[in-house]
């Protein structure tokens, strides 16, 4: 098992700071984007209401579409989320994990 100081050294690596930019730079617009999405559905389904009840086709309104929108958001940035950890993030925390465990 790596020290404290090895693993405060990891920490303090640039190696460790490009994943974390890595990290950041990808969660955070993605975070803010989904939350100003989610209320914006909020807001329009408490203040326009006759907007949100616009029939589309059939019994399908504007409210239905943009809540299975939501869904379909949720799964799209789970996806997304994934191929970049796999791509981007897994590979470099991979090495630092490596290189731990090798010193240790």
């Amino acid at each position: 098992m790596p020290s404290t100081a090895q693993f405060v050294e990891a920490q303090e690596s640039a190696e460790f700071g490009e994943l974390r930019r890595a990290h950041r730079s990808f969660a955070f617009p993605l975070t803010i984007a989904f939350v100003l999405w989610y209320l914006l559905y909020v807001l329009l389904s408490n203040y326009a209401g006759g907007f949100m009840g616009t029939k589309l086709f059939g019994n399908i309104n504007v409210a239905l579409v943009l809540g299975l929108g939501q869904f379909a958001t949720t799964f799209l940035i789970a996806w997304w989320y994934s191929q970049h950890a796999a791509k981007k993030l897994d590979p470099r925390a991979e090495a630092i994990k490596a290189r731990l465990e090798g010193d240790a």
